[in-house]
């Protein structure tokens, strides 16, 4: 597979369609067109305002499409990559009734009862298969609306994109909703190195039975096409002929993709008008724009993106992707972008990409500003616009210009982006959003800014933090305070001091004038930061709801405010998992003290990348202290004799280092072994409790 020499943007004009299309259709989802036309009129822009709804939400065709694609990189980034091992990741990353999906019941939501095969034991693709789930069942739409990433890993290579396509989809769905599946990922697996509409129709058809109705449908909307100029007539055919009356259950494929094709075809290759055909058109708008918007922004990049209103602007890259892996809940398009594309490099056996030293925030890709927006939490007379722009970085390309007008004495500018669920997404209606912070008290803090050489005057610069303070109001915590003189450059480092259990909402930095007035602008060339947490997670003195949140509940049940400890966990049925944390932790030590009330297992966890794959240090009913190792399945490292009983507490250790795992239980080492097959290098923490209830009053991480 050779990756096109434009393979980076274009895959980020492919992820922001995705997000716009999303954001674009979801407050009038599954609306008709008739009242699409009477309440709102043809969609030319987002409605979010009008409707009284957020416009950055959470959403399954989001959730699904970048979550279900990291079985790519936990199995290797294998090419011969197995449904059976999709399915795993399912069954990694969801919470049963809580994240990515629509919890309909078996055998009303496609998605829902393939999760419920897949949980009792059928492995994929029997799990979304007609013989077991019926025709209509696993011929919805949800195999469509989460295909877009496994063509973005395969750029110009229909085939392979067309195959992935087949293997994801067969988790969930069979026949015609694997075929719509697998043309769209054609379609925009060929975009990247093909320019003609027809082309990438053609193509894409000829991965598909000749006789199917997905194929009759393209050509039955490609001839209505040639014979009616105005959108409209064809949508009023296709309505006729494979309208949701003709195909049933809650939303069929076959009538949605239909309008992705009418959307195409009429769009004269134009993102806005494509767009606005295809919401107008109805049905299940949310999903086929975001397809829409995916495969165009593929095939035209920023520039067709661009050409049109500002539909970047208003979402700023933001993105919210809830799973059992919820250090990577709060994200953006440019994060997502890099990991499709360091897997599609990895397929193609070349190096991964990590900007500037592997930044968070680095702000390469045109027009680019990773949730940045101008922070409105604190009075100031100054006006802040943000900007994208080339050059003004040691270690890159880009960077993020802040430009600040009338700023009056001991006024500032502040720019912000978030590390946790801000204020605006705390109640958030429809799919839930869990996530841990990405950022923890102990971590160090490194950010490189310089100032124009055409300010007039020198400015004062701090790195700050906001915390969920008291009523989780937002309380800022402020970093050592630099002068920034026209034309200098600055690097900046500051470690984040304990905050008392309260999560870090925010990262931005400051501006503050020292002057009589300031204009000018800083650009900021890079922010990141590195090291291990040393915090204690504990209910804070402050009070409040969301330190409670920055644990991802896996479990049945895990705070409430009756009960007197900072967590009490339970889970009725099998093994659950209360986590908090990254994906990039490493090296530390974990601790707690536990207390077991009624109680099959209990314990701690390190490494924690999900339901099923992560280390934990385990007490049993059996008599029994354990280390064992989740992944895709059990496998008990060590164990020994040990008695305890109900109602008495534990202190749990366990320590992650490198390969090595010691684990300790009141002070005393019962386990230190090494992991020399498949090890888990990375991850979370987590408190594991089997079937029963335990509580304990903090956790504590450190370095090692």
């Amino acid at each position: 597979m050779t990756i096109p020499h434009d393979y980076i943007e274009r895959t980020y004009a492919g992820v922001l369609g995705k997000l716009i299309g999303v954001y674009l259709g979801r407050p009038f989802e599954q609306w008709t067109y008739e009242r699409i036309m009477a309440e709102l009129g043809e969609i030319t822009y987002y409605v979010n305002e009008k409707r009284g709804v957020p416009l950055i939400v959470t959403d399954d065709d989001l959730s699904g499409t970048f979550t279900f694609l990291r079985a790519l990189p936990d199995y290797g980034n294998s090419r011969d990559l197995t449904p059976q091992q999709i399915g795993q990741t399912w069954l990694n990353y969801i919470i049963e009734k809580r994240t990515i999906l629509w919890w309909g019941g078996l055998g009303n939501s496609t998605e829902h009862t393939a999760y419920l095969r897949l949980k009792n034991g059928i492995p994929a693709p029997t799990s979304g298969s007609i013989a077991l789930n019926t025709k209509t069942v696993a011929e919805q739409i949800g195999s469509q609306i989460f295909i877009d990433g496994w063509a973005m890993v395969a750029p110009g290579d229909p085939a392979f994109a067309a195959d992935l396509a087949r293997r994801a989809a067969s988790v969930s769905h069979d026949g015609e909703a694997i075929y719509g599946a697998q043309v769209v990922a054609a379609m925009e697996s060929l975009a990247y190195v093909e320019n003609d509409l027809n082309r990438l129709l053609d193509t894409a058809v000829s991965f598909i039975p000749k006789d199917s109705v997905i194929r009759r449908l393209i050509d039955d909307v490609r001839e209505w096409h040639a014979e009616f100029r105005d959108w409209r007539d064809t949508r009023a055919k296709i309505a006729e002929r494979y309208g949701y009356d003709k195909y049933g259950g809650n939303c069929h494929m076959i009538p949605n993709h239909a309008l992705i094709i009418l959307a195409l075809l009429y769009g004269e290759d134009d993102f806005q008008k494509s767009l606005m055909i295809v919401n107008t058109a109805g049905w299940d708008t949310d999903c086929n724009s975001g397809n829409v918007g995916c495969l165009l922004g593929i095939k035209n990049g920023l520039a067709g993106i661009d050409a049109g209103p500002d539909w970047r602007g208003p979402i700023a890259d933001r993105l919210y992707l809830p799973t059992a892996d919820g250090g990577r809940a709060i994200t953006d398009a440019v994060t997502e972008t890099y990991n499709i594309v360091n897997i599609g490099r990895t397929l193609a056996e070349m190096p991964s990409l990590q900007p500037k030293a592997g930044s968070r925030f680095h702000f390469e890709l045109p027009g680019s500003v990773q949730g940045f927006t101008a922070d409105t939490s604190i009075e100031s007379k100054g006006i802040v616009t943000l900007e994208n722009v080339e050059g003004y970085s040691h270690l890159g390309k880009r960077s993020l210009a802040i430009r600040y007008q009338h700023l009056a004495p001991g006024r500032s500018a502040r720019v912000a982006t978030p590390t946790f669920i801000p204020p605006e997404a705390i109640n958030l209606m429809g799919y839930e959003l869990h996530a841990s912070p990405t950022l923890y008290p102990g971590q160090t803090i490194r950010a490189g800014f310089m100032a124009d050489s055409l300010n007039k005057s020198k400015v004062m610069c701090r790195l700050y933090v906001q915390i969920y303070g008291a009523e989780d109001k937002l309380v800022t915590i402020y970093g050592p305070q630099k002068a920034i003189h026209p034309g200098e450059s600055v690097q900046m480092e500051w470690q984040i001091a304990d905050t008392d259990g309260a999560p870090i909402a925010m990262i931005g930095l400051e501006i503050i004038c020292t002057d009589s007035r300031a204009d000018g602008t800083i650009y900021l060339d890079y922010l990141t930061w590195d090291g291990t947490p040393n915090t204690v997670f504990k209910q804070p003195v402050a009070g409040g709801t969301m330190w409670q949140r920055a644990w991802v509940k896996g479990v049945d049940s895990s705070h409430d405010k009756y009960w007197p400890e900072a967590y009490r966990v339970i889970q009725n049925e099998g093994t659950g998992l209360l986590t908090l944390g990254c994906r990039d932790w490493t090296n530390y030590s974990i601790s707690a003290t536990i207390m077991p009330h009624m109680v099959r297992a209990f314990g701690i966890s390190a490494r924690v990348q999900g339901l099923q794959r992560y280390y934990a240090l385990l007490l049993t009913n059996d008599g029994k202290a354990r280390l064992v190792k989740a992944l895709d399945g059990v496998k008990i490292f060590a164990e020994t004799e040990f008695s305890w009983q109900q109602e008495n507490e534990y202190v749990f250790q366990l320590d992650a280092q490198s390969r090595r795992l010691i684990g300790r239980i009141n002070g005393q080492i019962l386990f230190d072994v090494e992991d020399t097959e498949e090890p888990l290098e990375c991850g979370g923490i987590a408190y594991v409790c089997c079937e029963g209830c335990m509580s304990s009053e903090n956790l504590s991480i450190s370095p090692l």
